[in-house]
């Protein structure tokens, strides 16, 4: 009999110790362990060093703006207003400042959206950022995927497949030859629009641009073999640290779909403040929480890339699972006092 997910999360007050003899959430610690050995040894391989680094902060990475992809959650600490982090990338661009080759960590990030199958209130955060461009950094998050992806079958196997029954999803990628196959959002929105029910695929955004609903990525995936970059958002889509192509309309960025759909974002930056400044502007978000960022720009101009992938999201491909919320060991909701 497969093993399967006791979704003891519904009930928060006891689910700690229920999940303590969960054969579930024995293979989810395992996976976890795995990711986090898996990664150090693959940083450790490119000489790209771990930095620590907060998890507050007073500029988030995903201002209420134009672009915007998550609300922030703001907290009070001893009476000053804070932000818990969305994410570090800001903090890893002033990484790539002490050491060209970048940085990566593994940390929480903060969400304000209530949780749901394929969203989470506090995820883990799997980030890097190096020197170069929109080409370099997907090239590493292929290379860091199917690392990961080799690991986890020489070492979680097992555990795997009394969930799933097989492997082939993951020895597909673990061994896919050449690079991840890439379509442009423009490319998809034209593909998916000629297709039956097209409305359920693609939507318009408020701002007046097309884009994939989360059917349209599944259905992507689906005519692309199972893994698929999605790549040059309308820049209007996107936050406002993502550098444009030579148009200025599009971003330099790319969403790489796999089971549950977007797993990994990443991201060519700004080069330099002009920059910076004037993407703020047609973003709509104000510089001054943003002033040593666009300092920081202004005094080390350098052209870097990142890329961040949710641990959970990760977890649902390797067990082919369908709702986020069984992937925690220990939940988090927005408005909740769980214990413990």
């Amino acid at each position: 009999m497969k093993v399967q997910a006791p979704r003891t999360w519904e009930n928060t007050n006891d689910h700690f110790l229920k999940a303590v003899k969960s054969p579930w959430y024995k293979i989810i610690f395992d996976l976890e362990n795995s990711i986090n050995r898996a990664t150090t040894h693959f940083y450790e391989e490119k000489d790209i060093p771990s930095i620590y680094l907060p998890i507050t902060t007073g500029s988030i990475s995903s201002p209420m703006g134009l672009g915007s992809d998550s609300s922030p959650v703001k907290v009070k600490l001893f009476d000053v207003d804070t932000y818990l982090a969305d994410s570090m990338q800001f903090m890893l661009e002033y990484g790539c400042r002490m050491n060209d080759k970048g940085c990566y960590y593994i940390l929480p990030s903060f969400r304000g959206e209530a949780a749901d199958q394929r969203h989470l209130c506090q995820f883990f955060h799997s980030e890097a950022e190096i020197c170069g461009k929109l080409d370099d950094v997907m090239t590493l998050v292929q290379e860091y995927v199917q690392y990961l992806s080799k690991y986890i079958l020489e070492h979680n196997a097992d555990g795997i497949k009394s969930v799933t029954g097989d492997l082939s999803h993951i020895e597909q990628v673990a061994y896919f030859e050449g690079k991840f196959p890439q379509v442009t959002m423009a490319e998809a929105v034209e593909e998916l629009s000629k297709l039956e029910n097209a409305e359920e695929y693609v939507t318009k955004h408020e701002c007046g641009e097309y884009m994939l609903t989360s059917k349209g990525e599944k259905k992507l995936l689906e005519n692309h073999g199972g893994i698929v970059w999605l790549t040059h958002f309308p820049a209007i889509l996107v936050p406002f640290y993502q550098a444009y192509d030579e148009t200025g309309k599009l971003a330099l960025n790319a969403d790489l779909l796999f089971g549950i759909g977007e797993v990994v974002g990443c991201g060519e930056r700004h080069y330099n403040s002009e920059e910076v400044v004037d993407s703020l502007n047609k973003h709509e978000v104000g510089l001054d929480e943003y002033e040593w960022y666009n300092r920081m720009k202004e005094e080390y101009p350098m052209k870097t890339s990142g890329f961040g992938m949710g641990i959970e999201r990760f977890l649902l491909w390797l067990l082919k699972h369908d709702d986020i919320r069984d992937c925690q060991l220990l939940p988090r909701s927005n408005g909740k006092n769980i214990i413990p």
